[in-house]
């Protein structure tokens, strides 16, 4: 398994070009327990400047504890991180930087139900910029909304009111709202039919190679992954035993990699986005 590792490592950085920048995010010798179970252990993981990276994992792999670990909202048992090339010493380090220069799209989308769309994208605004003129907030959150692709009449509108494909466009329009360096999305595609999920998987890529900000985003969805993914990061036996683009990932020999990557979903997904290429 360590060999896989070293493998997937050596091979990306083999093919990374002289002007590759450092990670935005590194992780080493990550460790989180909680009682007795050990969910990650020496895990180690960098996610490069402006890719979309995807982690992908079994139930249980501990995706989610990773991503709130990075975000502050979780206290590690040991290891670091590092964002930005600023090592986070504890979670409030973690979340003040956060803050500035991250969105987070969480799963599901969290939107407060008794706020419109509007109150809802303007909220970090409200929160992390108050010396804003209540105009300009206005116009900012309008603009997200309209680049995420929704009419601007859905500003007054109740969640309630929305489908769920617009609903996750509303939780993508307050994640971009501070202009983020970094957003993390966990499960976007959740709950949404293929066509609404595709068309969220186009939006996503289109907007990051627009504004050129770094994803981390969590997704069981084969489709995302053979969409949009630069990279993907396989977690499995506690720790990152793979980091490298879907080809290679596809030939590394592990139980969990053989049974999701060369099933009949994945090449489903694979011959839909050689059919999209082509």
């Amino acid at each position: 398994m360590v060999t896989e590792s070293k493998t997937a490592n050596s091979e990306t950085n083999s093919a990374a070009s002289p002007a590759q920048k450092p990670p935005v995010i590194r992780v080493s010798g990550l460790h989180n327990q909680f009682g007795s179970t050990v969910v990650h252990h020496d895990l180690d993981l960098n996610v490069r400047r402006g890719e979309i990276l995807a982690i992908v994992g079994g139930s249980g792999s501990g995706k989610s504890v990773l991503m709130r670990s990075i975000l502050g909202l979780l206290r590690p048992s040991g290891g670091s991180i590092e964002v930005f090339g600023q090592k986070l010493d504890d979670a409030s380090d973690a979340q003040h930087i956060m803050a500035r220069r991250a969105g987070v799209l969480f799963q599901g989308g969290a939107l407060f139900s008794s706020l419109t769309v509007l109150e809802n994208v303007e909220l970090p605004l409200r929160t992390h910029r108050p010396q804003l003129p209540a105009l300009l907030r206005r116009q900012l959150a309008y603009s997200k909304i309209r680049l995420s692709g929704l009419a601007e009449s859905t500003g007054l509108k109740m969640p309630s009111e929305l489908s769920g494909g617009m609903r996750k466009r509303v939780a993508l329009a307050r994640a971009l709202v501070l202009e983020p360096e970094l957003l993390f999305l966990d499960e976007p595609t959740s709950g949404l039919d293929p066509i609404g999920a595709a068309a969220f998987d186009n939006l996503l890529r289109t907007l990051q190679q627009a504004l050129e900000f770094t994803v981390f985003i969590i997704t069981h969805d084969l489709d995302t992954l053979y969409a949009i993914s630069d990279r993907v990061a396989v977690l499995a036996d506690q720790k990152v035993i793979a980091t490298a683009p879907l080809a290679q990932i596809e030939q590394f020999d592990h139980s969990w990699i053989r049974q999701y990557f060369h099933g009949p979903r994945a090449r489903n997904s694979r011959k839909q986005q050689r059919a999209a290429s082509a």
